[in-house]
C-alpha cells in the first residue's frame, strides 16, 4: 500500500514519495517546516489513506524518552501492598506503557506520530536511537525485552526550533515541507471548501499572500489560519470586494498587536494592487 493525498490533505509529489520511501526503507520520516504547513496533519492523512491506527505522542519541554517506553508505578504498588491489592507480587501489573510501548505491542501496524520533537531537551532524540533503530527496549524491573510485533510507521515532526543530533538525523528520512504557493494553496482550500466562490477565493489568496509578504510581520499566518479566516468570512457574510478593502477578522490571521499595526499601514497600498 502506498500513500497518496486524501480529500482533506493535499500533498506534493515529493512529500508522498518521502512517506513511501521511508516505509520501504523501514526508517522514521522526519518532517520539518514552519508552523501551519501540515506536518501533524500528514500523520493523520497517512493513517486515513492506509487505514491504519494513529498513535500520537505529543512532546513537551518536560518529556523524557522513558515516558514513551514505560513507567513503573511504584506508588500504586506501595498503596496496594498497604491495602491488600491482588496483584502486588506481580511487577508486570505495575508497568504502564507509553506511546512507543503501545505501538510496539499492537498486533497490526500502526502510524506513530512523535509530534514536535524539538520541544524536548537535546538529549531526547539521542535517548531514542536504539528504540527507533532496533524497535525494542528492555524493562529491568521484569527482566524482559519488549520488541515490536510489527514495526510501526514512524513520523516525526519538528518546527526547527533547535538542531537535532547528527546521530539521530542519520537514522531518518528527511523532508522539508515548503509553504504552499498560491496554486497549491488553492487546491488545499478547495479540499476544505469545494463550493467556495472563485472571486472570493481570488481576494482571499491575494490578501493572504500580501500579508505573508510584509517584511515587518513577526508571525506570518499559516494554512490553518487562512482556512479559519475563510470560515469567518463566510459566517460574517462578507462580500468578496470587501475583503481587500477592509481585511475583516484580521485577528484570525494575525495574533500580535504589532503585526496588526503593520497590516493597517499596508492596507491602502494593497487595495490599489488587488482591485481590477
Amino acid at each position: 500500500m502506498k500513500f497518496e493525498d486524501t480529500n482533506q490533505y493535499v500533498a506534493s509529489e515529493e512529500l508522498m514519495r518521502s512517506v513511501n520511501i521511508a516505509e520501504a526503507l523501514k526508517k522514521p520520516l522526519l518532517v520539518k517546516g514552519e508552523p501551519g504547513t501540515g506536518k501533524t496533519m500528514l500523520a493523520k492523512a497517512v493513517s486515513e489513506a492506509l487505514g491504519k491506527e494513529l498513535i500520537i505522542w505529543n512532546i513537551k519541554s518536560t518529556t523524557k524518552a522513558q515516558d514513551g517506553l514505560y513507567v513503573y508505578d511504584t506508588v500504586q504498588r506501595l498503596y496496594d501492598s498497604q491495602f491488600g491489592g491482588d496483584h502486588v507480587d506481580d511487577i508486570r501489573h505495575y508497568i504502564k506503557y507509553g506511546k512507543l510501548g503501545e505501538a510496539f505491542l499492537k498486533e497490526e501496524q500502526v502510524i506513530l506520530l512523535i509530534d514536535e520533537i524539538d520541544k524536548a531537551d537535546l538529549e531526547f532524540p539521542n535517548d531514542l536511537l536504539w528504540e527507533l533503530d532496533q524497535m525494542e527496549f528492555y524493562i529491568p524491573e521484569t527482566k524482559e525485552t519488549v520488541k515490536a510485533k510489527i514495526r510501526p510507521m514512524v513520523i516525526i515532526t519538528s518546527n526547527a526550533e533547535k538542531e537535532l543530533p547528527d546521530a539521530f538525523l542519520r537514522r531518518c528520512i528527511f523532508h522539508y515541507i515548503e509553504f504552499p504557493n498560491k496554486e497549491m494553496m488553492k487546491q488545499i482550500i478547495y479540499a476544505h471548501y469545494p463550493d467556495l466562490d472563485s472571486e472570493l477565493l481570488r481576494y482571499v489568496l491575494e490578501t493572504f499572500y500580501m500579508i505573508r509578504g510584509l517584511d515587518d510581520i513577526e508571525k506570518k499566518p499559516s494554512t490553518s489560519e487562512v482556512l479559519d479566516w475563510i470560515q469567518a468570512i463566510q459566517i460574517g457574510g462578507i462580500p468578496a470586494e470587501k475583503i481587500a478593502e477592509e481585511i475583516p477578522f484580521a485577528g484570525v490571521l494575525l495574533k500580535k498587536n504589532q503585526d496588526l499595526e503593520v497590516l493597517n499601514r499596508a492596507k491602502s497600498i494593497h487595495l490599489n494592487t488587488i482591485m481590477p
